[in-house]
């Protein structure tokens, strides 16, 4: 303090001790603890009470014993060292430490006498990102967008990016995302707010961050005069260096928000830098940056950073985007099609058991259904559309429309499945002729009536497996049926054959997945659904629950549908 009037020594030492960005710890020559500044135990995290009247490897973070040995080389030689770094871990998960530079010096009175070590410790700004930055944007490739889920791609960006860059960082998205909720411009307007962002991803080193109060997935409100909006409508990054919730114009409507701002101490320290993020056109969000234990004010090489990472999850969000419409759209046309619930009437009691191959994505194409027919007949239908995803969801969704449509002629069953492959040509030929590439598609299905009367069944299959007859003594079987060819190929017609079921009886409708299996012969997977269906069981429900869980694996490699009907 050299040159310092001893009434100003008093002030700038308080300074030193409680706004310096220097954090300052001193032992004295028994490696105790005497003196720290509250700026360390910001940078660090460890209490004052923590250090005090401790050694270096109590009050220090990463190696202590390497640490220790360190101060006692510079009381002992008197040597300093500089430059140091110092890592102190963040949150159980973060992959990246946050860095410091410490240097070490000894302290010696007026006389020369030693009087310990100090320990000034820095944020590493740097730039080492300049020389580094291909390496961080490399590892960010394989960390980020590891799945096809929009949530977790932007929860990952934020992950990565913190300590890396900020404190704390969100992900919101924008109407572009949609995750099958309800549009956010139609969620209405709230004291001048307007909901344009849905929580995509949060990170931060601190527990409790301000925004955080908000869940993933939850809409954020923001108001349309903020720096979000800015971005939004500018398409341009805004790098504002100082944030003071006072001089900014748009928190004065916004008093909630400014209050934690203060709150949480996020004032002349805070840091604010807010990115578009781009892919293919489409502006999927704002990713925001934010710095409070750092003091260090965000500057272009530290945008330059997070622009590259940006631009890198930009691309996965949007693939994850893309999925995720497809997907939905996919379930929608697939809920649409498979009943809830399905009722045999007075005619039969009925229980149907669907299981996808993919239990996490949930779309397959087989479908089945319940139509109740003149006279207190029932059509039974189950179908399997060949292949996974929207398009085999579209495909399922027309021909159970049309076969709807069909029954409601009351036509033989030879005769619906012939007129269900009529227009299952047409449609593949509608969609090449309007220039679209369309994917090689069959389908097949087995289309049965039942006459509670007569105890009749009628059905036909269209390169369906046959179904299987339980009969009341316990005995099971596989009728002989002409099989048919699957849909689409349009050479033969179906022909119709005919099932009598005794009082009692018990039909199984199912479709292949149910009974192949890739190492074994068919025969061997119809015998065990076979000898599945004449276990004892309450009710159907059951039943069909223990026939499915005779599946040698769950999920099963194709899709599995099972109806089950008796004649009441």
């Amino acid at each position: 303090m050299s040159g310092i009037p001893e009434g100003e020594a008093g002030p700038a030492l308080r300074a030193l001790l409680t706004d310096s960005v220097v954090g300052l710890a001193v032992w004295n020559t028994d490696l105790r603890c005497v003196w720290v500044n509250d700026t360390l135990e910001r940078y660090d995290g460890i209490a004052r009470e923590r250090r005090m009247g401790r050694r270096p490897r109590d009050s220090l973070t990463g190696d202590a014993d390497e640490l220790e040995a360190l101060v006692r080389r510079v009381l002992t030689t008197g040597r300093c060292v500089t430059g140091r770094e110092y890592r102190v871990p963040t949150e159980a998960g973060k992959r990246r430490d946050r860095a410091f530079s410490a240097s070490f010096v000894r302290l010696h009175d007026t006389d020369g006498r030693t009087l310990g070590v100090c320990m000034l410790m820095l944020v590493v700004t740097d730039r080492r990102w300049a020389g580094d930055r291909l390496a961080v944007v490399s590892e960010a490739g394989t960390r980020v967008g590891t799945t096809l889920d929009v949530m977790r791609t932007a929860q990952e960006l934020a992950d990565f990016t913190v300590p890396l860059i900020a404190d704390y960082v969100t992900v919101d998205l924008t109407e572009a995302v949609r995750l099958g909720e309800e549009p956010l411009d139609r969620l209405g307007r709230s004291q001048g707010r307007v909901p344009k962002f849905r929580r995509g991803g949060r990170a931060s080193v601190h527990a409790g961050s301000p925004e955080s109060l908000w869940l993933n997935g939850e809409v954020v409100y923001v108001p349309e005069t903020s720096p979000f909006m800015q971005v939004l409508s500018s398409g341009r990054p805004l790098l504002q260096p100082v944030l003071d919730p006072s001089d900014e114009a748009w928190l004065a409507d916004d008093p909630a928000r400014a209050a934690k701002i203060r709150e949480f101490g996020m004032h002349s320290l805070l840091i604010l830098l807010i990115l578009p993020i781009h892919a293919r056109g489409v502006l999927l969000g704002v990713a925001v940056f934010v710095r409070t234990s750092n003091p260090t004010p965000f500057d272009d090489n530290d945008r330059l950073l997070a622009e590259e990472l940006v631009a890198r999850a930009a691309l996965s969000l949007d693939n994850a985007r893309r999925y995720t419409r497809e997907h939905n759209t996919a379930l929608a046309l697939q809920r649409s099609l498979l009943p809830r619930q399905v009722h045999g009437g007075t005619a039969m009691e009925v229980a149907a058991r669907y299981l996808p191959a993919d239990a996490e994505e949930g779309v397959g194409g087989d479908w089945f259904d319940v139509i109740g027919l003149p006279g207190g007949r029932l059509a039974l239908v189950v179908g399997d559309v060949v292949g996974h995803g929207v398009n085999a969801a579209a495909t399922m969704g027309r021909l159970g429309m049309a076969i709807r449509t069909l029954a409601d002629l009351d036509l033989p069953p030879g005769e619906v499945l012939t007129r269900l492959d009529r227009t299952f040509i047409r449609l593949t030929e509608d969609e090449e002729e309007g220039g679209r590439e369309v994917a090689t598609m069959s389908a097949t299905c087995v289309y049965a009536v039942y006459d509670p009367a007569t105890r009749r069944c009628t059905l036909a299959l269209a390169g369906h497996p046959p179904p299987a007859v339980v009969h009341r003594g316990g005995d099971f079987s596989y009728p002989d049926l002409p099989h048919g060819l699957p849909l689409g190929v349009g050479l033969l017609p179906f022909p119709t054959a005919e099932l009598e079921l005794p009082a009692g009886s018990l039909l199984a409708l199912f479709t292949d997945g149910l009974v192949e299996e890739r190492d074994q012969d068919i025969e061997v997977g119809l015998h065990r659904v076979g000898r599945a269906l004449t276990g004892s069981a309450s009710s159907l429900d059951e039943l069909g629950t223990a026939v499915i869980g005779t599946l040698p694996t769950t999920p099963p490699p194709d899709d599995v549908t099972l109806l089950l009907a008796r004649g009441r």
